[in-house]
């Protein structure tokens, strides 16, 4: 059994992978210093720093490391049976991420279709919920969220939230929705303020607002189509 102890503290805070993932980010690492992460601790002999580097150093490339069975791995000195799963399971893991594919929920192909979608899932909520559906340059949903919760009057509502999602998700439109409780579409002075506060929001940071819908309970009423998009 291999022996190990917390040598990562012999390691300058300021060079330790962790912190320094936590202040500058993943993309800021080497691979050496993403491996010391996964590995956490080294043997008696050496920090983890210095192990990661030996495992490095054992394979031509990270291909290489990819195809390594768990007895290569434990053939390095300072990888034990559970380090060199946990070094299995990492790459699984990134192979996965790789292939993932983001989800879809269909596809808006008309002011029709993205108002019927939303006000069949908004006309009974009984508080107002402000919704932004996120779409590709397809059309596709990839993603809807509600943003907030209570009136548009709100200071809540900030424009920087549903960007910010926008930009997560790497959307190049978005469908606004809110509901009114009262189940009367009809726009307020506030609905039209926020939408025009969004549609230049948009302008500047690249990302269409589709529509913004304001939902009834027996009808909808679309802001493009109003005119004010």
């Amino acid at each position: 059994m291999v022996q190990e102890t917390n040598l990562l503290m012999e390691v300058p805070k300021a060079s330790r992978p962790r912190e320094r993932l936590d202040q500058f980010g993943e993309k800021a690492l080497a691979t050496h210093e993403l491996l010391a992460i996964i590995l956490r601790t080294g043997p008696r002999d050496s920090n983890v720093m210095q192990l990661a580097l030996r495992v490095l150093n054992e394979f031509e490339d990270l291909h290489s490391l990819k195809m390594a069975s768990l007895e290569e791995l434990t053939a390095i000195n300072g990888i034990g049976r559970t380090k060199a799963i946990e070094i299995k399971a990492c790459v699984e893991l990134g192979v996965r991420v790789a292939n993932a594919t983001q989800l879809k929920s269909g596809t808006i192909t008309s002011t029709q279709s993205a108002g019927t979608l939303l006000q069949k899932e908004m006309r009974d909520l009984q508080q107002e919920h402000v919704v932004a559906v996120y779409l590709n340059t397809k059309n596709e949903i990839i993603k809807k969220k509600t943003i907030f919760i209570g009136s548009l009057n709100s200071s809540v509502a900030h424009p920087r939230e549903i960007f910010r999602e926008a930009v997560r998700f790497a959307a190049a439109r978005i469908i606004l929705a809110h509901n009114h409780p009262s189940g009367n579409p009809d726009p307020s002075e506030a609905d039209l303020v926020f939408t025009r506060r969004m549609v230049e929001c948009g302008e500047m940071m690249g990302i269409e607002i589709l529509d913004h819908f304001i939902i009834g309970v027996d009808d909808y009423l679309s802001l493009r189509e109003y005119g004010i998009i």
